[in-house]
């Protein structure tokens, strides 16, 4: 997406080693009509296709027309003759990256405040750590339960936390792309970097949290606790399919015709109504 697309030749390789007369390319795109050179549209003498700046509505079939002649060394008879190539063409996009961490602290008990207070405090503290690559904490929530462990003696309490590691709240999405073509890019280079801090933090946590309490809590760091798994999600009007696009299946490629995607799920939707590429409704059929 936002780039320009390959070279599409109008040629096979056989063809390509056999000297042909008068070659004249006629290029079609996905709606039909015939294309010329324009703003997005780069036609070399030669019959190669090239789309600049790639948007999703201007995926699809691409078919090139090659007349050519072949002339007798013998007789100087001209035939002609013409070969028809076609070219799928899909604008996609890498998913946007966040990340489910989940963590698990020993606790001497599942009541009272001191649990509610020192997981408010270690979201603060994970915000903080985070907060220059405008990346943030979303969705924290923590329950406490008592385990019974092989080999041990009596029931143990732990605090079970959970929370996503994103980039950028969304209100600031769209100024993103606005100031870069990359955004995707430069939003998951972050919140990589994010995670790194984050995974570097627990790590070192027990020097860390004798900083930022007044008192050393009876809640500890379980060793090896944590986990980590990565969130794909693709922008509305893309998803993956990793049946028809096998060869990039971990793209967000732009819904085919009679589908779309509304939000930022990772697949399609059936519509029948929708007809273009990279459809973010599902337009109501008029009765």
């Amino acid at each position: 997406m936002h780039q320009n697309s390959p070279f599409l030749i109008c040629m096979d390789m056989k063809l390509s080693q056999t000297e042909i007369v008068d070659p004249i390319s006629l290029w079609m795109g996905p709606t039909g009509q015939h294309l010329k050179e324009e703003s997005h549209i780069n036609l070399t003498s030669l019959g190669k296709l090239m789309i600049t700046n790639f948007q999703e509505f201007m995926s699809g079939h691409y078919i090139c027309t090659l007349t050519y002649k072949i002339i007798s060394e013998e007789t100087q008879k001209e035939q002609e003759l013409y070969n028809m190539y076609t070219f799928m063409v899909f604008g996609y996009q890498e998913p946007d990256y966040a990340y489910q961490m989940t963590v698990r602290f020993t606790t001497d008990s599942c009541s009272g405040k001191k649990n509610s207070q020192f997981f408010q405090l270690l979201m603060k503290i994970l915000n903080e750590i985070i907060f220059d690559l405008t990346c943030h904490i979303e969705a924290p929530s923590y329950k406490c339960h008592f385990l019974e462990i092989p080999k041990q003696h009596g029931l143990k309490n732990e605090l079970f936390i959970a929370f996503q590691v994103r980039p950028f709240p969304p209100e600031w999405k769209s100024t993103c792309r606005k100031l870069s073509v990359n955004c995707e890019e430069i939003t998951n280079a972050k919140v990589h970097q994010a995670r790194d801090r984050i995974e570097e933090f627990f790590l070192k946590q027990t020097d860390i949290l004798k900083h930022e309490f007044y008192y050393i809590p009876n809640i500890h760091f379980v060793d090896h606790s944590l986990k980590v798994i990565r969130i794909d999600s693709c922008q509305p009007g893309f998803g993956k399919n990793d049946i028809l696009h096998s060869d990039c299946a971990s793209c967000c490629v732009a819904c085919d015709p009679r589908t779309y995607s509304p939000d930022t799920d990772v697949t399609c939707q059936a519509c029948l109504t929708a007809h273009n590429y990279g459809a973010k409704t599902c337009p109501q059929t008029k009765t």
